[in-house]
């Protein structure tokens, strides 16, 4: 390896190194472990680990074909070292203030979201169920005055053949309106001793399957 492969591999890793330390609190900002599982929280190390070993495997390949020297791991320390003792704190000050960024956007998209899209829908559906509730209304209006307007008709029509009847029957003599009640009487209790044996047959048959 040239001199010049190792300078380049030595920067290299310093500035892998400051890049872990940055992805390590980055990690740290967004799990909150103190909020989660422990097998959570070890799974997700465990895959945060494996993707920054070959994140370094792959800048390492990048500068000298994966060669891997002592020195090299002392490059990685000193890159971390210096972002915690240089950057750390303007790092994290600059990602709270994209995470604010990230929130307040989020939160302007949704609310013009709401103004544009959710709200003119809500509006025209509102619109739309009134309209339907207004015609409804104003069919069952109109079909309900129909109706009584028919019936009123019907009555009206049928008015003088009541007054027929009512007259007939009175201009009838007194032994054929006799005669006319008892049949009246006779059909009536026809129809309800017909009606009491078939409750008595039923009665008989619930009994029979009840026995059995």
């Amino acid at each position: 390896m040239s001199l010049t492969t190792q300078l380049y591999t030595m920067l290299a890793m310093i500035g892998t190194g400051a890049y872990l330390g940055a992805a390590i609190d980055t990690y740290g900002r967004f799990l909150k472990r103190d909020k989660r599982a422990r097998w959570i929280v070890f799974l997700h190390d465990l895959l945060f680990w494996l993707l920054q070993g070959l994140v370094t495997f792959y800048f390492l390949l990048l500068v000298n074909e994966g060669e891997l020297r002592f020195y090299i791991l002392i490059a990685l320390v000193c890159g971390y070292a210096a972002y915690q003792a240089l950057f750390r704190y303007l790092y994290l000050s600059l990602l709270e203030s994209l995470i604010r960024l990230s929130i307040s956007l989020y939160r302007f998209l949704e609310k013009l979201v709401k103004m544009l899209i959710v709200k003119p829908v809500q509006l025209l559906v509102q619109a739309i169920i009134l309209i339907l509730v207004g015609i409804y209304k104003a069919v069952y209006s109109v079909g309900r005055f129909l109706l009584l307007l028919v019936w009123k008709i019907i009555k009206l029509c049928t008015l003088p053949f009541k007054w027929i009847s009512m007259l007939g029957w009175k201009l009838l003599p007194n032994a054929w309106k006799k005669y006319l009640q008892s049949l009246f009487k006779k059909f009536a209790g026809f129809f309800s001793l017909v009606k009491n044996r078939k409750h008595s047959i039923m009665n008989r048959v619930r009994n029979f399957w009840k026995k059995r």
